[in-house]
């Protein structure tokens, strides 16, 4: 049988958790200091486990915190939810929504579709991050998350929906090309100076090259004179006259259209890896999942936004 006792002291434990404080949780509750220590003492006592580690320098989650914080936030946001859909007369979308986006290509075409759609709602309170990861959204709580990649089969509490493939070209500045000659077969690209992709093992991300059969993909590491963890500072790297580098239009095309990059090799263009929007199926029903949802499912392209 379900207890209200369950339900005291967890707004009290978040705002510590969030704000890392006693002192900061009383003031935003509008207690004492005592009261909220207590509080927190109290929902230790009954689950029978320390929530937190105490010094005199910081307040920090044990790893039975850090769970239970991450469930607790997930409970208060759906009776946020359901509290909202019921009182609201006004179904325009508002409330928290989270969205993880993936780096370069979040920062240059989802972030500003997503801040065009929070001026037509200003109710709306998106918290967005970015990671080349891949998240479990159910885990983390987040309600819609855009990738380059990703399992070849989707999880049923997942929706997704791809929305192509990146389209990978054979770029360079146009003072490396003078200076260095332009390539004439994917073979000249072993006498070149290359940019690559730097990833978080120290290992260097493969080039992908069109296979013998149709469809097929070969992939090869080629010596890399500098390799950058990031697509814009691949970019930069390649501005800079430092190599030749294999990176998707969508970071590029503009850099092309104004010549400060030039494509090289373009019949081994090529498409890399799938790009999905992918969402909580749990959550896509709020107004605020829902209409987000569609504005970034009708203007993301795999070169960009439309």
């Amino acid at each position: 049988m379900f207890s209200s006792e369950r339900l005291k002291g967890i707004d009290v434990f978040v705002s510590v958790a969030d704000l890392g404080s006693f002192t900061a949780a009383a003031e935003r509750l509008n207690l004492t200091s005592s009261a909220v220590s207590k509080g927190v003492a109290r929902l230790e006592g009954r689950l029978g486990t320390r929530l937190f580690e105490r010094t005199t320098r910081r307040l920090a989650l044990t790893d039975a915190g850090t769970a239970f914080y991450r469930t607790c936030t997930a409970v208060l946001a759906e009776l946020e939810e359901v509290e909202l859909a019921i009182v609201a007369e006004n179904r325009a979308p508002h409330g928290k929504v989270r969205i993880d986006l993936p780096a370069s290509y979040g920062r240059l075409h989802v972030l500003p579709l997503v801040l065009e759609f929070v001026r037509q709602y200003p109710l709306l309170q998106p918290h967005i991050s970015f990671s080349d990861r891949f998240i479990d959204p159910v885990q983390e709580g987040v309600d819609i998350v855009v990738r380059i990649g990703g399992p070849d089969a989707w999880p049923a509490s997942l929706g997704h929906r791809y929305f192509g493939a990146q389209r990978l070209i054979f770029c360079a500045s146009p003072a490396y090309l003078q200076s260095h000659g332009t390539p004439q077969t994917a073979r000249d690209l072993d006498e070149h100076q290359c940019v690559g992709y730097g990833q978080r093992d120290g290992l260097v991300a493969p080039w992908y090259f069109k296979g013998r059969q149709p469809g097929e993909m070969e992939r090869r590491v080629l010596h890399t004179r500098i390799a950058v963890g990031d697509g814009e500072g691949e970019v930069a790297a390649l501005m800079a006259g430092l190599g030749i580098g294999q990176l998707p239009t969508w970071l590029v095309q503009r850099h092309l259209d104004q010549g400060t990059l030039v494509e090289v090799l373009p019949e081994l263009a090529t498409d890399g890896l799938p790009m999905n929007l992918v969402w909580l199926r749990r959550r896509e029903a709020l107004p605020k999942v829902r209409a987000l949802l569609d504005h970034l499912a009708a203007r993301l392209t795999p070169h960009g936004t439309q």
